[in-house]
């Protein structure tokens, strides 16, 4: 596997472990649908929350939840619905993003709620 990739699932699994560390219920992770991928799929305070992981091992280029596009958000958006009619869930939807910044000397996680508001 690419270092990228392993640094990914890594970044991931930091997500959820910090999520479900504040209460999360996690319902899905790597949900698939077309071209989409969540990263996970969480249930919090009465709502369903769709959570895109950004993991990098610099900011150097800025920071990881900057690499979130639009059509990114487009997908996301468009994936996270067809999960909610598949499982019949009547639930609102809030997407969150979790940027990971990690390397040998640094480990950084930060939870931006309601995300695709602040683009």
């Amino acid at each position: 596997m690419a270092h990228h990739n392993e640094l990914g699932k890594i970044g991931e699994q930091l997500a959820a472990d910090y999520l479900f560390s504040k209460g999360y219920e996690i319902v899905c992770k790597n949900y698939f649908f077309q071209k989409a991928e969540i990263d996970i799929i969480a249930k919090h305070d009465n709502m369903m929350i769709c959570v895109e992981v950004k993991t990098r091992n610099s900011d150097f280029f800025g920071d990881p939840q900057e690499f979130v596009t639009a059509s990114k958000i487009k997908l996301l958006v468009k994936a996270m619905d067809a999960f909610i009619i598949e499982n019949d869930i009547d639930l609102e939807t809030r997407f969150d993003i979790i940027a990971v910044l990690k390397n040998k000397t640094r480990q950084e996680l930060t939870h931006y709620e309601n995300a695709f508001y602040h683009f």
